[in-house]
């Protein structure tokens, strides 16, 4: 079975979440936790991603917590998984991951989403039109480039961005449906597949991405990462109860609760009903829950499945030390240690 995790690369993807009795501040020390030991650990990445007016995940600010997380260690590679291209000026997420990518050179990556990710009411406080529904990405996304890519820029632009003209920060796309990943593939750029909250769409995607790749000057063929909800712990009992807190996140999202992210419970029953069970049974499809054995033979297949040349690791666990095992487990599934 090892060989399947053979020259796979794997990744975190992280919402600093700020948990129930915690605070934001705490949260950024537990990011930090985390990345210096996914670092330890061999992972490649180390992602964040922007959320707005959402009571459970910190990395609002996400390019400001990027540098704070690439100040914090070595060699890991830290970026946006991702930040939403129309909620901001293309001109500034240059200038910003050109700033970040002259402090903290070859390390920088830009993953770009085209969702809100917030509410209607927070969008427009963002500034984003209601009008904008993401049909202008391709042109946003070719203004950003032009900015930062080398090969893309005119020959004597009007506007740069100073800091990141010719920084050349690696710009990923990242979705959970078709859209992206047949724009991703047509601009020969690496593609990062949302299946932790789409798992439905994940192959279809992966196909058509595949389908639709034209070779470019950053990608000769396809590369594609599949990001999964992955909680492991010493047993599968354990690793059930704490991904109570990941349904109860989802639970609350459904019913428009706001909270914190809540600690573990013994029984969902109690919490949910049927309907609801189901619904979040199906959006967690693809998550890869259980002690040792159990994660790596369903590592084992979502790779298979997927034939993502890299996976992007989420966990939304209460218990920092708990977060911090499942992803040592993890790592040591990827490398053939268990």
């Amino acid at each position: 079975m090892s060989h399947v995790f053979e020259n796979i690369r794997y990744s975190v993807l992280d919402l600093s979440p700020i948990v129930e009795g915690g605070t934001a501040a705490q949260s950024y020390q537990s990011t930090v936790d985390l990345a210096r030991r996914a670092e330890e650990r061999g992972y490649e990445r180390f992602w964040l991603a922007e959320h707005h007016n959402m009571p459970f995940i910190g990395s609002s600010a996400t390019s400001v917590l990027i540098g704070h997380v690439a100040g914090a260690t070595s060699s890991i590679r830290v970026g946006s998984g991702g930040i939403m291209l129309p909620n901001h000026a293309p001109l500034m997420v240059a200038e910003q991951f050109g700033t970040l990518a002259t402090l903290y050179p070859n390390r920088i990556d830009l993953g770009l989403g085209r969702a809100p990710g917030t509410d209607q009411p927070t969008m427009q406080a963002l500034r984003r039109s209601s009008k904008s529904d993401g049909h202008d990405f391709p042109q946003m996304l070719t203004e950003l480039r032009q900015y930062l890519d080398s090969q893309l820029a005119p020959d004597h632009p009007r506007i740069r961005a100073i800091p990141g003209q010719g920084t050349d920060v690696p710009v990923w796309l990242l979705g959970s449906s078709g859209f992206s990943a047949q724009l991703a593939g047509q601009l020969g750029l690496p593609f990062a597949f949302a299946s932790h909250f789409s798992p439905d769409n994940t192959i279809p995607a992966m196909n058509l991405y595949r389908e639709s790749f034209q070779p470019s000057h950053v990608l000769d063929e396809p590369y594609g990462m599949v990001c999964a909800n992955v909680i492991a712990a010493d047993t599968d009992d354990e690793a059930d109860y704490l991904s109570t807190t990941m349904m109860q996140q989802f639970l609350n999202m459904v019913r428009g609760t706001e909270m914190k992210l809540q600690p573990p419970v013994e029984n969902m029953d109690r919490i949910w009903n049927e309907n609801e069970k189901f619904s979040i049974h199906r959006q967690l499809g693809s998550s890869i829950v259980g002690g040792p054995e159990k994660v790596k033979n369903g590592l084992h297949r979502f790779l298979q499945d997927t034939q993502a040349d890299e996976i992007m690791i989420n966990a939304q666990i209460y218990d920092a030390e708990a977060r911090l095992r499942s992803y040592d487990i993890a790592a040591d599934i990827m490398n053939g240690q268990k």
